[in-house]
């Protein structure tokens, strides 16, 4: 087999599709389900939850606003079904996409050695190999940690735990706290530093606290000492009740190719900008190498590796990588890493702006906002945090626009659609005058 992919992820399925594209012969092996941890156990459950607490939290508004008088009963079983259901349709359409493009999928797990790919007891040869295996969730040695659930048991649990106490501080934590709090749970988090310090640590924390998850008690700097099936105990003596939740990263599934390809010292596997590991002939692409661990990520990591498998030079660019929290309200942003010595960093925060789907937020005082930090010497925007309804659509082409060198004058040449609540980056500018 001239080309073999391990793992039908973002980064695996996007991989062998391009390659299926480009005529190539391939043979995709996956493990589990097709489609990775998104589809599966990731994003796009988050996603499917937080549209359940979305109408729920309008629900809410249109109540306390007096022109709508209804109660919502949940019915998470009922949930769960129709996302299995949701998924095994999409990966019926994953699946199909790529044996259109003229790719075999076989199922089962992979070993490999130098020069071949072993799986349901059958040997594979390969000139190019791509490993896409992902990566899984890490679990602290503590004791107890075995009671601790993770994403990969949202669809396993029964009903809406009455109490959750979720362990850590990042991303995952926070989109499971605002979930589970909406859906009814009494939900704690526990950080081990800070909250959400790889956003802001300022204004968009604290609202985030107040007007996204008020219902979320939030603990900064704590250290676990051990859990039980029903409590955490932190490394104080104080007893947390409820059922333990870890979301506390991740780590590669990199086991595969241990002793054959330079991993570096966090278990991940060491790729330059051409995704080639230390091996010549073998590549790797998405979680397993570390990094952003995004889903566009994966993709583009896929597809960088897969033409260069096909003899097309490709590298991979990771400058303004924009990133997205889900919540009732999404909270996107985007970070200009490269920012010179003798910047000029000026801070901009500004009410976000009424549009569709914050409406009827505007007597309440909570429409979101922005905090943008640009260079005042450049005329750059250096980084950008927007809470609004559009904040996903809003951070994704600025990101581009500031891959792209493009400076405060050039935003004006947009137009946006009216209405929306994409104009806080333009009318910086006027601010900023």
């Amino acid at each position: 087999m001239k080309n073999i992919v391990i793992g039908s992820g973002p980064a695996g399925r996007l991989g062998s599709l391009e390659l299926g594209k480009l005529g190539e012969e391939v043979l995709l092996i996956e493990k589990n389900h097709i489609a990775g941890t998104c589809l599966n156990e990731g994003c796009m459950v988050i996603c499917a939850l937080t549209d359940i607490t979305k109408h729920i939290e309008q629900n809410n508004i249109f109540n306390a606003h007096g022109f709508l008088k209804s109660q919502i009963e949940i019915s998470y079983d009922k949930i769960v079904e129709k996302i299995i259901e949701t998924q095994e349709k999409l990966r019926k359409i994953n699946e199909l996409e790529n044996k259109n493009a003229g790719n075999t999928i076989i199922y089962g797990e992979a070993s490999v050695d130098d020069g071949s790919v072993h799986v349901n007891g059958e040997t594979y040869d390969y000139e190019n190999l791509l490993i896409a295996t992902g990566a899984r969730p890490y679990i602290p040695d503590i004791p107890g940690s075995e009671y601790g659930l993770t994403n990969r048991d949202v669809l396993k649990i029964d009903d809406i735990p009455k109490n959750l106490v979720v362990i850590g501080g990042g991303i995952i934590a926070c989109e499971i706290a605002n979930i589970y709090g909406k859906l009814g749970s009494e939900v704690t988090v526990l950080a081990r530093s800070s909250f959400l310090k790889d956003i802001d640590d300022g204004k968009i924390n604290e609202y985030i606290l107040k007007h996204l998850i008020p219902e979320v008690k939030v603990y900064e700097n704590v250290e676990i000492d051990k859990i039980t099936k029903n409590s955490v105990i932190t490394s104080t003596g104080k007893v947390f009740k409820g059922t333990p939740f870890f979301a506390t990263g991740r780590v590669a599934n990199s086991e595969i190719v241990k002793g054959i390809v330079d991993l570096n010292l966090n278990g991940t596997i060491k790729v330059n900008e051409f995704m080639e590991t230390s091996k010549e002939h073998i590549y790797a692409a998405g979680d397993v190498t570390g990094g952003y661990q995004l889903t566009p990520i994966a993709r583009k990591e896929g597809i960088c590796a897969s033409r260069n498998m096909a003899g097309y030079l490709n590298r991979i660019r990771y400058d303004d990588i924009p990133q997205t929290l889900s919540l009732n309200q999404e909270v996107s942003f985007v970070r200009d890493e490269k920012i010179a010595e003798n910047a000029e960093i000026i801070d901009i925060e500004m009410p976000g702006i009424a549009g569709p789907g914050i409406f009827w937020n505007i007597l309440r005082g909570d429409t979101g906002m922005a905090k943008i930090s640009f260079d005042g010497n450049e005329n750059k925007i250096k980084k950008a945090v927007t809470i609004s309804p559009s904040s996903g659509d809003d951070i994704a082409y600025l990101s581009y626009l500031m891959r792209e060198n493009y400076d405060l004058n050039d935003y004006e040449d947009f137009i946006e659609v009216h209405p929306s609540t994409d104009t806080n980056y333009k009318i910086i500018k006027n601010i900023w005058l």
